[in-house]
This record gives C-alpha cells, sequence and structure tokens, in this order.
C-alpha cells in the first residue's frame, strides 16, 4: 500500500472563501481547492488536472480506509453491539 497524501491544513476561512460546499469541508479540503481552481482554469477538460486529482481522490480513499479500520476495532472490541 502506498503512503498517504501529505494533505495542507486548511482553516475554515480559506474554505469559505474558495466555496466549498459544507459536505467537503475535511481533511483532504487542501487538496480540492487547488483541484477546483485547474478546473475552473482548464474549463474542466478530464485529461487535465490529473495530479491533483489523483492526490485528491487518494485522500479520500485514505480516510475511508482509516473509518473502516475504526469500525473494525469497534466491532472487535465490543461483539455483542449492532454496527448501525
Amino acid at each position: 500500500m502506498s503512503p498517504p497524501v501529505e494533505v495542507p491544513v486548511v482553516t475554515a476561512e480559506q474554505m469559505s472563501e474558495a466555496r466549498l460546499p459544507i459536505a467537503y469541508r475535511d481533511r483532504c479540503a487542501g487538496l480540492l481547492i487547488p483541484l477546483n481552481r485547474c478546473r475552473f482554469e482548464t474549463m474542466y477538460l478530464p485529461w487535465k488536472c490529473e495530479n491533483e486529482r489523483h492526490s485528491y481522490e487518494k485522500c479520500q480513499y485514505d480516510e475511508f480506509m482509516k473509518r473502516v479500520k475504526k469500525m473494525e476495532e469497534l466491532k472487535a472490541a465490543n461483539p455483542g453491539m449492532r454496527a448501525n
């Protein structure tokens, strides 16, 4: 498995200035802001901004895997508890 992506720290003000929707204001927002800027500047051409898109998607995947691992640890610690 490849190492996690380094994510720049972004403040709430920077996310607001970048007009990120609330649902996307997570740990990976530092990668989404430059990706959206690149998309806007290149008129959303699919072959542009590939590095930025890959970095953002890798960050999202890493965050998902952390949540899955945490859920598995919680299930192992409490075998009788329901997941939902």
